[in-house]
């Protein structure tokens, strides 16, 4: 049997069989020549995949050009690392690209990929360039790259010319996508004008290959009772966030108002909407479902939800979770003090259901129009 040659760590070339290997349907090959791999990466790219995996190793192989990806499956030369030096923007059907590596590493197996993220082709347009020529392609480039295949009725003719290539994904995304599909991150770091990333396969893909792209979208919360959920809001971050909530917390923890801090999953107009409130407004369609109130309890994720003392979990599932949460009535915006709101308002509640969202209403009003209060 003819066998496939595949490259393991930096430029070693190996003989898999053709019987152990599987093809993926996206743009990427197993490369078989050492000049390629040391033209495509620096001296600093190397020594940051040698820090993570067996340079030289039999169970390290390294992914470098554009053909059909060969990937060994299992039980294939001892495999344990898989290392994509070409950047994932040009994979056509990234979730099941990602699946697959999945698929082929062990439990605790190490992916190194990259991407050159909308950050890093926005410097490298606009370098040395601040013009409006450079302002209308950056604007041209940014509508068919990055707004197009998020739209279901121009998606198809996108992919249709470009066959994948050049789409231009955040960070955010990339991270997110590659979480949802059963690794763990360990770290990224830029590095020559690409964001590389370290991640091990920790689990099963969820097999989320559609995931929603439109303004307004549903995150799953806790409600009354313990229920999950969908509580409506404006989009303010990139797709495929929600996977990295618990890494993002971990990372930077919390805010003064109980968010969590440096959250570089929220989009530029994301901000703004979040310092105005804006956001919050399509909650009103949970109102009018009957899963939430005008005023109660923030609707917190199950991550969030744990982390809070047992006797406000106990007391905060009696109650529908609210679009005006005490915090802002009683102007105790940070973390530790907007339990303790809570637990005020949840005391007040108990004793007079109406009149107290009558009165933290109005309080609410106040302190956000006089400005002693905003959003994260």
């Amino acid at each position: 049997m003819r066998n496939v040659e595949s490259v393991n760590a930096i430029g070693r070339v190996v003989e898999v069989p053709n019987e152990l290997v599987t093809s993926l349907a996206v743009e990427e090959t197993v490369s078989s020549s050492e000049e390629l791999l040391r033209s495509a990466l620096s001296q600093e790219v190397r020594d940051y995949i040698g820090q993570h995996v067996s340079i030289g190793s039999d169970s390290t192989v390294l992914i470098s050009d554009n053909s059909h990806l060969r990937i060994p499956i299992q039980n294939t030369v001892n495999l344990r690392n898989i290392v994509n030096v070409r950047q994932i923007n040009d994979v056509r059907y990234i979730n099941k690209y990602l699946s697959k590596v999945n698929e082929c590493l062990p439990d605790a197996g190490i992916f190194i990929g990259c991407v050159e993220s909308t950050s890093n082709r926005k410097e490298k347009l606009f370098k040395g360039r601040h013009n409006i020529l450079t302002r209308l392609v950056w604007l041209y480039c940014f509508i068919i790259h990055r707004v197009w295949p998020k739209v279901p009725k121009l998606r198809r003719l996108y992919f249709f010319l470009t066959k994948g290539r050049y789409r231009w994904l955040t960070v955010a995304e990339v991270l997110g996508r590659v979480v949802s599909c059963g690794f763990e991150i360990i770290e990224f770091k830029e590095l020559d004008g690409k964001v590389y990333f370290v991640v091990m396969k920790t689990h099963e893909p969820d097999h989320n290959m559609n995931p929603s792209y439109s303004p307004i979208f549903a995150m799953r919360r806790v409600g009354k009772n313990r229920k999950v959920i969908r509580v409506f809001k404006f989009r303010t971050m990139h797709p495929y966030s929600e996977y990295l909530q618990d890494y993002v917390i971990r990372l930077n923890g919390y805010n003064e108002v109980g968010k969590p801090a440096n959250d570089f999953r929220l989009t530029r107009w994301g901000r703004f909407f979040r310092k105005y409130w804006l956001d919050e407004l399509p909650q009103l369609l949970n109102v009018l479902k009957g899963n939430m109130v005008i005023v109660g309890m923030r609707p917190l994720s199950r991550t969030r939800f744990n982390e809070l003392p047992k006797d406000v979990q106990e007391k905060r599932v009696k109650f529908k979770p609210g679009c005006i949460p005490p915090y802002v009535a009683l102007n105790m915006p940070d973390s530790e003090s907007n339990i303790e709101a809570e637990r005020i308002y949840m005391a007040a509640k108990e004793k007079s259901p109406f009149m107290t969202d009558i009165r933290y209403f109005f309080m609410a009003l106040y302190n956000i129009l006089s400005g002693k209060i905003s959003s994260s």
